[in-house]
Parts: C-alpha cells; structure tokens; sequence
C-alpha cells in the first residue's frame, strides 16, 4: 500500500509562511526602533551644532571690540531660540566683560614692542542645548615707549 506522503504534510507551507512574517515582522520593528533612536542623534546635533554657532558668533563681536575689554556682550538673539552673550552659562541674566590678561613680549621683536592678551569666554544657547568657548587672544604690536632718542 502506498502513502502519499504530501496528504501527511498538510498545513506545513501555512507554518512555514507565519514563521517568516513573523521574522520580517521582528526586523521591521527593529528597524522603525533603530531609525527613530538615529533621528533622535541628528536631532539633538543639530541642537549643539547651533549653539556652538551662537557661541561662535558671541566671540566674533568680542574680537571686533577688542582692545576695549571692559564691555560685556549682552544677550543677543540670533534666531528664533538662538542667544549668545559673553561669560559662562551662570552669566545669562548679567554677562561677564572680556578679561586682558596683561601684555607680553613676543618673539622676533625687540623690547620696544609688546602685545596684549585677551580672553574672550562666550555661551550659545540653542533650543535648551547650550555651548561654551573660551578664546585667547594675542592683540598687537604695541610701542611700550621704551624707545630712546638720540
């Protein structure tokens, strides 16, 4: 007597098929939870990429008044929620003034001659992420008026 062995093996192609919806279903889910964790990472980039930028331009109107150092960068407002101001974080509500760090001799220049060093410490604040840079600043050269006249 033969079997037909296709009769005992009834249902096996509707197992097979659930089985692979169920892996393609696994990897669909944990691709949605992968890209929605990436989106998050650019997403907050894009924040301190910003801040840094607002920092950065807090530190060019620095530079630009320099060598008066006893002004503070107020509060200014970039963009929608973009700031900078001069100081650290702490600083928001009242900036600190740029600080001269005093002047010093530079090398290829004789004693008649000085420079002076600044530091200008800057915050950016964008949408909550917030930035912080600190620059030294070499300014001159200056006459010390050690000159003599003959």
């Amino acid at each position: 007597m033969e079997t037909n062995t296709l009769k005992e093996e009834k249902g096996v192609a509707l197992v097979i098929a659930l089985l692979m919806l169920l892996i393609l279903t696994l990897i669909g889910i944990s691709s949605i939870g992968t890209t929605t964790f990436e989106t998050s990472i650019s997403g907050n980039e894009r924040v301190r990429t910003d801040a840094f930028y607002a920092a950065e331009a807090g530190i060019q109107v620095g530079l630009n008044q320099l060598p008066n150092s006893t002004q503070a960068i107020v509060k200014t407002k970039l963009k929608e929620d973009s700031y900078y101001w001069s100081g650290r974080a702490q600083d928001e509500v009242s900036p600190k003034n740029l600080q001269s760090l005093g002047t010093y001799q530079r090398a290829g220049f004789d004693s008649t001659w000085e420079f002076k060093r600044f530091q200008v410490n800057t915050t950016g604040k964008s949408f909550g992420g917030v930035k912080e840079i600190e620059a030294q600043v070499s300014y001159g050269p200056f006459n010390t008026g050690t000159q003599y006249n003959n």
